[in-house]
């Protein structure tokens, strides 16, 4: 019994250091351009600070990569979270939405963080400091409010 354990254990080992040479996802990390979020709408440094904490690893083009990004398979989980994440909203992108896409796109990220779906569960374990208070959400609530009345200001003068 002791040797089949062995020999399973070995099997799992060389299996681990085996996948650590399979394409890995790539990285990632951009700067910043006109088109962020932050920048675009000259956002303070409080809700900045939030956005950047808690939103940007995952909806942004400059997540910051913990050092268990390196490892198969944690990096293909992390790499497929973060082109997920991207996909849904990246905020390095913001300028090139339309009014409403903005729009739907504020009220969407209330609504997740108000239901606590966003950040992610299964990402605060090894990130405290992306964990919103209910204080936080307040102040994020309504400063995306603020915008979204920005937003519609906007278009009713184009219009």
């Amino acid at each position: 019994m002791k040797k089949i354990l062995r020999y399973i254990l070995l099997f799992v080992f060389f299996a681990f250091v085996v996948i650590q040479f399979i394409k890995r996802p790539e990285k990632i990390n951009e700067p910043v351009t006109d088109n962020d979020i932050i920048g675009l709408l000259n956002v303070d440094k409080e809700i900045a600070a939030m956005l950047k904490a808690s939103c940007y690893d995952c909806h942004s083009n400059q997540p910051r990569y913990p050092w268990y990004a390196n490892v198969a398979p944690l990096n293909w989980w992390i790499g497929d979270h973060i082109e997920h994440g991207r996909d849904e909203l990246n905020f390095s992108l913001w300028g090139t939405f339309t009014a409403r896409r903005r729009d739907h796109k504020l009220e969407e990220m209330v609504e997740m963080v108000e239901k606590r779906e966003m950040p992610l569960p299964n990402y605060l374990p090894m990130h405290k400091e992306a964990k919103l208070s209910d204080e936080q959400i307040e102040k994020l609530r309504k400063w995306a409010n603020a915008e979204r009345a920005n937003i519609a200001a906007e278009t009713e003068t184009e219009n």
